[in-house]
């Protein structure tokens, strides 16, 4: 698909959760994105546990893209301890990979990161107390840090924010209400609201969360995560204009 001067089709998906035995699993569904969009978009978990053989899997299939592709990890993909040798095998496969960069395609700005935990609203813990505790926030923090640099590096009009974890709660509503604290975290959505041109957020992580949402500001976000978009549209990734 050529895109457009002034919008480009964005093809959105996370949590693929590609495992040791996964071979083609996702091959057809990159072929065809590429013939509905103009770039891929990825939110996450692409991995199982993050495994070279996993990421390697997931690699063979991105063979399959002929548009460019942008993606984070999420925490699956940090699970065996090397997610600098994911990153690596993904960017081989032509992936690129936004954990404090940042990129422009075809006039629209990507920028993002994996994301963190903490909490929303009022309710987002502050490093106080333990030093455990605080370590806890500082990773938060970093990670804010992360989304921010890569922002700042964009004179983009139009930015499309990529995550893993979500950075309002409204998109974790269908999940327990215990757990919402550990599926994002409201700095993240501060960070967005403070840089115009955002058009859009797109995280995963949350199975069982809901489509849409909007930060204060009213930047739409969406919860791309692969189980919510295939009971809710029957089909693995959403189009989105931007």
């Amino acid at each position: 698909m050529t895109p457009s001067p002034d919008r480009i089709t964005l093809a959105a998906v996370g949590d693929l959760h590609v495992g040791e035995d996964d071979r083609g699993r996702y091959r057809e569904m990159f072929a065809q994105a590429s013939e509905e969009a103009d770039v891929i978009a990825l939110a996450g978990d692409l991995t199982n546990f993050g495994t070279t053989r996993e990421a390697e899997n997931l690699a063979k299939d991105l063979q399959a893209c002929s548009i460019p592709v942008v993606g984070v990890l999420g925490n699956h993909d940090f699970e065996c301890d090397q997610p600098d040798v994911v990153s690596r095998i993904l960017h081989e496969a032509g992936v690129h990979i936004l954990d404090g960069q940042a990129y422009e395609i075809e006039g629209v700005g990507f920028a993002g990161c994996k994301g963190f935990i903490g909490g929303f609203g009022r309710n987002m813990l502050s490093a106080f107390g333990e030093p455990a505790l605080k370590e806890f926030v500082q990773a938060s923090v970093d990670e804010n840090l992360k989304l921010e640099s890569s922002l700042r590096m964009l004179r983009s009009e139009r930015i499309v924010v990529v995550l893993h974890f979500s950075p309002i709660p409204e998109t974790l509503v269908g999940e327990p209400l215990e757990i919402f604290p550990f599926l994002g975290c409201s700095r993240l959505a501060e960070t967005v609201d403070r840089y115009e041109g955002v058009q859009v957020a797109l995280h995963g992580h949350a199975h069982r969360g809901t489509y849409e949402g909007k930060t204060p500001r009213g930047v739409p976000v969406y919860n791309v995560a692969q189980p919510l978009l295939r009971q809710q549209f029957g089909r693995p990734y959403v189009l989105l204009e931007v």
